[in-house]
């Protein structure tokens, strides 16, 4: 049958491992038979990024600023054993984070549900999306070992020379110290991001700090997400939804007992940590979305999880594997039905929505990798390979559009 027809270009970007493997079967067994569609293809896998000095990271954020749609696979962000194993030139930084930053954007978790796989905690019936700072705290932080008796202090210069200071600690003995930072531009930007998917999702938003012990650091994203939603006050009135703050420790009690279908947004550092308990309260990180969204308009899909180390490499030793492909196919429909809404072509739409239903269909048919199998009920008797499933799920889309 004849492919449909995709107007404007996806970006694009390749990755590491296994994710890589798998990156390659989704393309050419689901995508590449069923559209025609223009990638601009970026390669951010380890060795090209060192080979040019990570500059391909770059020129990947700026095509999704050019194209305005992205799908990324997983990328290595390496330590100084991956430096050794891949003999690189550095500990080059996280693709993600650098992609982020040119982007302004934000990070929205959600997690994909099967009839089948009951979540962890019982109350939970719908997503619960979780909406990610992606600029500074302790990912930008700066840290210095104290190793004698003797005073630390915050020092703020402005451009005439005048100084402010602040007292931190004097130490007695040794310890440990660390300053963070944030922007208010990026501020603003998170809270209107998180604002316009919640109203796009119809879904509640929480925002969530602890201003009651950080006074200025915590209340000024408080103040400022607060100013953002009252502008919006009218539009959420419209959509049937409320924008709720929270301290963060009464938002995570809350959540245990929330049945879902809510938009939380956390700090940078809040989710990171809150992002992988939702995916493991669902089920599973392989079972977990992820995309980043700009301000003005910008995404990129991809999968919550990583590269899949170890069963890369069982792959590279000829083992069978058993890897979860989910999130990485979502990530590609994902992309590929964001295309279809900015591009006004409804069969595009379409396409994405049957191979999300078809990946749906098989794990609730019984079809699933192995880490699945201990979380579905009834429990099936085997698993697939990580080439098995991909199959069954094209077999499944074929039989669909035929």
């Amino acid at each position: 049958m004849p492919r449909i027809k995709v107007r404007t270009p996806i970006v694009e970007i390749d990755g590491d491992e296994m994710a890589r493997v798998m990156w390659v079967m989704i393309k050419d067994r689901l995508v590449l038979p069923f559209l025609d569609i223009p990638l601009e293809y970026y390669d951010l896998g380890i060795r090209r990024r060192d080979e040019t000095d990570d500059r391909v990271t770059v020129d990947a954020a700026n095509a999704i600023r050019r194209h305005g749609v992205g799908v990324k696979c997983a990328t290595i962000t390496p330590d100084e054993e991956r430096v050794a194993e891949y003999g690189l030139k550095c500990a080059w930084p996280s693709p993600n984070g650098t992609i982020r930053s040119i982007l302004d954007g934000t990070v929205f978790r959600k997690p994909i549900l099967a009839g089948n796989i009951k979540p962890a905690v019982r109350s939970w019936k719908k997503p619960i999306i979780i909406g990610r700072h992606a600029y500074g705290d302790i990912y930008q932080g700066v840290e210095m070992e104290v190793d004698l008796p003797g005073r630390v202090e915050l020092v703020y210069t402005d451009r005439t020379g005048r100084q402010e200071r602040l007292p931190v600690h004097d130490f007695e003995d040794r310890g440990v110290v660390m300053a963070i930072h944030n922007l208010e531009k990026s501020i603003r930007s998170f809270a209107r991001s998180c604002i316009n998917y919640a109203l796009g999702e119809r879904v509640d938003l929480w925002f969530s700090m602890k201003d009651t012990i950080s006074k200025k650091y915590h209340a000024y994203f408080r103040d400022i997400f607060g100013q953002e939603a009252a502008r919006r006050k009218a539009d959420f009135e419209a959509a049937g939804i409320a924008y709720r703050y929270l301290l963060v420790d009464d938002a995570a009690a809350q959540m245990m007992k929330h049945e879902g279908n809510v938009l939380w947004a956390v700090s940078n550092y809040d989710g990171d940590i809150f992002s992988d308990m939702i995916a493991a309260g669902f089920g599973s990180l392989g079972m977990m979305t992820s995309v980043l969204v700009s301000p003005d308009g910008k995404y990129e899909f991809e999968a919550a999880h990583g590269t899949v180390r170890r069963h890369y490499y069982d792959y590279l030793d000829g083992s069978p594997t058993s890897t979860n492909s989910v999130a990485s196919i979502f990530a590609w429909t994902g992309a590929i039905k964001k295309r279809g809404e900015l591009d006004g072509t409804e069969e595009v739409i379409a396409f994405g929505e049957k191979v999300e239903r078809a990946v749906i269909a098989c794990i609730e048919s019984g079809i699933a990798t192995k880490d699945l199998i201990p979380l579905m009920a009834p429990r099936p008797e085997g698993f697939c390979s990580t080439e098995g499933f991909i199959d069954a799920v094209a077999s499944r889309l074929g039989a669909q559009r035929a």
